[in-house]
């Protein structure tokens, strides 16, 4: 596929540059190194380096996102996890000054502690046993997706909790429950304590463990069957203990299942359609594929993305999205198609398309 990188390092930001020599083209790492620089030279990612405090957080959030204010508070509220996973987006080497005094604490989270210091943004269920344990386990579930992409994947303490995380899912996905998962509640279906389907951060540990995934590909198939089954109506809401709470960050089936979906939120189906090119499912899914190529389709002679209608640059109200996107600081001109030209060159490559520099 044609990808304009000779563009890209004309008009974006150093991050992306950066990324499109290293993870689209791949040049030698000798050249590699030589621009290894690039990424630091960025305000944006030099102000969120710079506001961390010297435990590794970044406040009393591990999970939130900006609040979205411009200017000095672009990143005023964001949880350690994410500004973490922001600057490994930025192309900040896992050795950094900043990501190395994170470390700790990820590791730390990956251990079932039941200290109640670390539940972080569940602080309030303290005091609940059942829903300071689904806390934790979120918390220990986006920690780990954080260390998988910081490339641990051969840490020992990271396995073992993505294999305590995996075997989880597959349990239940092999299990009855797994095709009826839901129960009634007074009026509502929600569904059953007992029901683990896999969550965006157990996906997103996933896709950044190859090795682990061909260790077990067995439950790899069984979640890729999850994934493309039609997604319920229902809300996503589940029984833990006695209460009902929100689980806005378990996948019941396929988040991108036709056009409308993409054209009501490009970013994530962006992150949707990468999640699953690193997971090696893109390829093997027709609708994923053809929708993928929609957006090769919206690239004009050089090879640069514009957006199927209208002019206005991509945006969106997902959490999930934040960490990846958008990576270009404010933008107006030519700028504005970076993002989305870099993403699709990346998603390209990750699935095993042969990349022809333009």
């Amino acid at each position: 596929m044609p990808f304009p990188a000779g563009w890209l390092l004309d008009h974006a930001s150093a991050p992306i540059q950066y990324r499109t020599i290293v993870d689209v083209v791949r040049t030698p790492s000798s050249v590699s190194a030589k621009l290894g620089v690039l990424p630091y030279s960025y305000p944006p990612a030099l102000q969120l380096a710079l506001t961390q405090h010297l435990d590794g957080t970044w406040g009393s959030s591990l999970l939130a996102v900006p609040s979205g204010r411009g200017g000095g508070a672009r990143f005023e509220g964001v949880g350690a996890i994410n500004a973490v996973r922001r600057l490994l987006e930025y192309g900040w080497d896992a050795e950094s000054p900043p990501l190395v005094r994170a470390r700790r604490l990820l590791f730390r989270l990956l251990a079932e502690d039941n200290d109640p210091a670390y539940l972080f943004d569940f602080a309030k269920a303290r005091d609940d046993e059942d829903l300071a344990r689904r806390g934790r386990g979120i918390l220990r579930e986006a920690a780990a997706a954080a260390l998988a992409q910081a490339g641990y994947e051969g840490d020992p303490r990271l396995r073992g909790a993505a294999r305590r995380i995996l075997d989880r899912i597959n349990n239940y996905l092999r299990s009855p429950l797994a095709q009826k998962p839901w129960v009634r509640v007074g009026n509502k279906q929600v569904l059953s304590a007992d029901a683990a389907p896999p969550s965006f951060y157990a996906l997103t540990m996933l896709a950044h463990m190859p090795l682990f995934r061909t260790e077990h590909h067995e439950a790899l198939d069984r979640l890729y069957r999850h994934l493309t089954q039609p997604e319920p109506r229902q809300e996503s809401m589940q029984l833990c203990g006695s209460k009902i709470v929100s689980q806005p960050h378990l996948v019941l089936g396929d988040m991108l299942p036709h056009r409308n979906a993409v054209d009501a939120d490009v970013p994530w189906a962006l992150t949707w359609l990468e999640l699953m090119a690193r997971l090696g499912f893109l390829r093997r899914n027709e609708n994923w594929t053809k929708l993928y190529e929609r957006f090769l389709d919206d690239r004009d002679r050089e090879g640069v993305w514009h957006p199927h209608k209208g002019t206005a640059t991509p945006r969106t109200t997902n959490p999930f999205v934040w960490p990846s996107f958008p990576l270009e600081g404010d933008t107006a001109g030519e700028d504005r198609w970076t993002d989305v030209t870099f993403r699709l060159g990346l998603i390209g490559r990750l699935s095993g398309r042969q990349i022809e520099l333009i």
